[in-house]
């Protein structure tokens, strides 16, 4: 099963030519981050302000192109999402220049969740779609480049549809990465084992599974990509909850496990191939492991492409260990308002800042709260420090603070590099112990290598009592084998009941294990965010409480979220701190507990 197909290795030969053009334009974006990152950006502001000078929001705002940076920022507050909202609304009508250019067309708009109850659109734009696929291309061959193998094997990308709804104009909405792998040519499409069309498909549970069945019908999967890493893991669940329908139907050919639109399945219809050699080989590998084994499964993969920094993090330990350790390439920071930055290599989620494609701006965090924040131009950062970053884009979006928290970790040449906290409204405070989510993933991460158990799923929250305090909700604490101290640990009495959750919401009864792993993230917050210590051994804050909930009760959580967000189910990030002071009563609801 080692010998790559002869049509997998002309295939890659036939590439060669378009690698090494790609390969020259990063060459080329790396050379001008190293040396010009104010030149790249004040050229960035000076175009994008040239691209939609003949907007109604130009005008509006007295915008034109030339202008200093000290007049821009006088002209555009630091803004959110609404400064826009009515010129998007206007565009979505048929207005196109309320927000954007004459010249600057349209092709869609992304959709993704607000912090209120309704969605945003997001124009995407010619010059956007340009600017997302180059980066896109640099983060590809940077991949490839290391991992040469991959340029001979197939691709796993999960993606959702563009075209979820449209505009009373008719302009599709939904997720960039649908129309990007709409646009593909012919022989690129040659590469992904599940094609564009699966995108198309509306219920999650049909989706996952025809993924499944094609992906597992692929000997020669290189990389698989998604943004979340949860995404992974829950493929893997539910192929090992379905291994028997997707081994018969591959051995028999065709798609039994689910109910898919005709339309679809007609397009997929040759990938569908009785394939009985293949089915045999996936028998014997859930007879060997009791279930399908990635590594076993796909003895050629080489990267899994997906988020490994922010709360995606609390994933990454249970991802390296039922993949076996396969390198992870963070996809970089990216949103549907935008990509940010282009990481450099593997197991790392800081990359270096995308100059040559938005205009970047940053507000340290202590600022954050003031009414005249100091703000800074990328060339300013200061290594270890924190700060929100704000974006304007060729999609109509000014001085927008998408609410991301990122650490500059170093420099190449006079570029910044960054890695993704966490979001700013994930921040917790009772008593002013201000938690942020990455301390939660942090503390978590740690907890799991002291105890040698780990939560599958995990939120932490605040509960009000005398003292108030935190719950951390967990799914089940399962068992890693790895660690040679889980066992004396889940042995050893612990003496007291403090940190166990009782009552019905408890699967379990108190125990060590609870026990044990409580202590261990209470203690290591504590060391990690010395005012949460000080409120805690000051007692105006109890130590945190752990509750097991039943995987029934975070699935109804998880629908009931993707639902009211408007994003897609890949778009989902798990909040692994929600600080809403009444989330706790919201969140039992949601699970069903209330």
């Amino acid at each position: 099963m080692n010998k790559i197909p002869l049509a997998y290795r002309m295939r890659a030969a036939a590439g060669t030519f378009l690698r090494r053009r790609m390969r020259r334009a990063r060459r080329e974006f790396l050379a001008a981050a190293r040396v010009g990152c104010r030149d790249n950006q004040q050229a960035v502001l000076r175009g994008l302000l040239q691209l939609n000078h003949d907007s109604q929001f130009s005008r509006d705002r007295r915008l034109f192109p030339g202008m200093s940076l000290s007049e821009f920022r006088s002209a555009v507050p630091v803004a959110d999402y609404e400064l826009v909202r009515p010129y998007v609304q206007r565009v979505a009508a048929g207005e196109h220049q309320a927000l954007l250019g004459s010249a600057n067309r349209l092709q869609m708009f992304a959709v993704t969740s607000g912090t209120t109850s309704e969605s945003k659109l997001i124009p995407v734009t010619d010059r956007f779609l340009h600017d997302y696929r180059r980066g896109w291309q640099m983060w590809g061959i940077g991949t490839y480049s290391e991992h040469a193998r991959l340029q001979k094997l197939n691709i796993v990308q999960i993606s959702s549809s563009h075209r979820r709804f449209a505009t009373p104009g008719g302009t599709p909405c939904g997720n960039i990465s649908g129309l990007v792998a709409a646009m593909q040519s012919t022989i690129v499409r040659t590469l992904y084992t599940v094609p564009s069309a699966v995108a198309e498909i509306g219920d999650a549970e049909a989706k996952r599974y025809t993924i499944l069945r094609m992906a597992l019908a692929d000997p020669y999967v290189g990389m698989l990509i998604t943004a979340n890493p949860s995404t992974l893991l829950q493929l893997l669940d539910h192929a090992n909850q379905h291994a028997e329908s997707l081994i018969r139907d591959i051995r028999d050919g065709g798609l039994s496990g689910c109910q898919l639109p005709e339309s679809v399945r007609g397009l997929m219809r040759k990938r569908l191939r009785a394939n009985r050699e293949r089915a045999s080989v996936l028998e014997s590998i859930v007879h060997e492991h009791g279930g399908f084994r990635p590594r076993s499964c796909w003895p050629m993969l080489g990267v899994l492409g997906v988020w490994c920094g922010g709360s995606a993090a609390a994933y990454i330990p249970r991802l390296k260990q039922q993949f076996d350790d396969v390198p992870v390439r963070d996809h970089g920071l990216h949103a549907s308002e935008g990509r940010m930055t282009l990481p450099l290599e593997d197991n790392s989620s800081a990359g270096i800042l995308e100059v040559q494609t938005h205009f970047f701006e940053f507000i340290p965090v202590g600022e954050s709260e003031s009414t005249q924040p100091v703000v800074l131009e990328a060339h300013e950062l200061e290594e270890g420090r924190e700060y929100f970053i704000l974006l304007t884009t060729s999609s109509g979006l000014y001085r927008y603070n998408i609410q991301d928290v990122v650490r500059c970790v170093g420099f190449y040449g006079s570029t910044p590099i960054l890695e993704f906290r966490h979001k700013g409204a994930h921040i917790s405070s009772i008593t002013g112990e201000k938690i942020a989510e990455s301390q939660v993933v942090e503390s978590v991460r740690t907890a799991c290598t002291l105890t040698g158990f780990s939560p599958q799923i995990y939120t932490l929250t605040p509960c009000w009592g005398e003292p108030p305090g935190y719950t951390l909700y967990v799914g089940r604490l399962s068992n890693n084998p790895a660690n040679h101290r889980a066992a004396a640990i889940a042995a050893r009495d612990s003496g007291g009941s403090d940190g166990v959750g009782r009552g019905p919401l408890a699967l379990t009864a108190q125990n060590n294990v609870q026990s044990e792993f409580a202590i261990a993230v209470d203690e290591d917050l504590c060391r990690r965010n010395v005012e949460y210590g000080e409120k805690r051994h000051t007692g105006r804050l109890q130590m945190i409480r752990v509750q097991e909930l039943s995987p029934d009760a975070w699935k109804s959580f998880t629908n009931l979220r993707q639902s009211g967000s408007g994003g897609s189910a890949e778009q989902y990030k798990h909040p692994c701190l929600m600080p809403d002071p009444q989330f706790e009563e919201k969140f039992l609801k949601a699970c069903g507990l209330r």
